[in-house]
C-alpha cells in the first residue's frame, strides 16, 4: 500500500484523523516556502526569531507542525522573508 491508499483508507475510517490529514495538507507548502526562504540566505531559526520578535523556540514549532501560529505571527514570519500569503479556493469544497 502506498501513502495516498494509506492516506485514503485513514481519512475514510476516521472523520478527525482526515481532518488533521487535510490540515496538514493545507499548510504544508506554506511551511516549506518559508524554511525554504530563510534557509537560501543560510538564515538560522534564531536570525529569523529575531527578525520577527519571537522566540528560536516558537520558530522550531512552527516548522516542525507542532504548534499552529496565530495568523498574525503567520504574516509577520512570511514578510520578514519577503514572502506572502493567498488563499484559494480548496478543492472539493
Amino acid at each position: 500500500m502506498n501513502w495516498e491508499e494509506y492516506k485514503n483508507k485513514i481519512k475514510a475510517e476516521d472523520p478527525a484523523a482526515a481532518r488533521v490529514i487535510e490540515d496538514a495538507e493545507l499548510c504544508a507548502p506554506v511551511l516549506s516556502a518559508m524554511i525554504r526562504k530563510r534557509e537560501e540566505p543560510g538564515m538560522a531559526r534564531r536570525g529569523l526569531a529575531e527578525r520577527c520578535g519571537i522566540s528560536e523556540s516558537s520558530v522550531a514549532r512552527i516548522e516542525s507542525f507542532e504548534t499552529s501560529p496565530k495568523i498574525d505571527t503567520l504574516l509577520r514570519i512570511l514578510r520578514s522573508l519577503g514572502l506572502g500569503l493567498s488563499v484559494t479556493s480548496a478543492s472539493g469544497r
